[in-house]
């Protein structure tokens, strides 16, 4: 029998090293985080401000502000949304933030995270593949440093597709969200439950079929 190499199959996701990856996040899947791993750790977020320092077309920012004060949306390219064109990895000052949340780029997830870790006063949060947890280099550079709060795994399939949401799409690989909450020290597993269709909105897409 021949081996299936679908990279949906074999969850790989091969993007050159100057690339933007483009894979915008599902607005429901930002909720999720929200209603049911961040506030029931710390309660209502409506007085705190987050960043959103990769936020391609706004698919994250704006359901984040349906939970913040104030959301600050920047990216380091420019997508025509009027957000800040900004590198969050640059060096130099920048004002601190309650939260910082987004869907890093793969391959700089972890720098995302050490900078996250310097900037942010409350938390931070980043949704990775489920496949971003393994591996020994990560571990002894990352985990076993820094350690996040929560990892919450979704038990529904997040469906990320290059330069576009898909409403109706699929997807073999699995993400979670890991979320670093300041005094926390432990590490608690959870799971997001299925919640899709209780917090997907038809407008959601609106921006896509424009």
């Amino acid at each position: 029998m021949a081996q299936n190499t679908s990279s949906a199959v074999m969850q790989q996701r091969s993007e050159p090293n100057d690339s933007l990856d483009d894979f915008p996040t599902p607005p429901w899947a930002t909720r999720a985080l929200l209603k049911h791993v961040i506030m029931p750790m710390t309660g209502p977020v409506s007085d705190q401000s987050c960043w959103e320092p990769a936020c391609n077309r706004g698919h994250m920012a704006r359901p984040l502000g349906e939970f913040f004060r104030e959301v600050v949306a920047s990216d380091v390219h420019d997508y025509g949304t009027g957000h800040v064109i900004l590198d969050f990895l640059f060096p130099g000052d920048v004002r601190k933030v309650d939260w910082i949340i987004t869907n890093p780029p793969f391959r700089l997830a972890q720098q995302f995270i050490d900078r996250s870790s310097q900037i942010a006063r409350h938390g931070f949060a980043m949704i990775v593949r489920s496949a971003f947890l393994e591996g020994v280099g990560r571990f002894n550079g990352l985990f076993s440093v820094n350690p996040p709060s929560i990892i919450a795994q979704f038990t529904e399939r997040v469906v990320m597709v290059k330069g576009r949401l898909e409403p109706k799409g699929s997807t073999a690989t699995a993400y979670c969200w890991l979320v670093w909450i300041d005094g926390e020290t432990d590490t608690r597993f959870q799971w997001i439950p299925p919640c899709r269709k209780r917090l997907e909105r038809p407008e959601d897409y609106q921006t896509e079929a424009a």
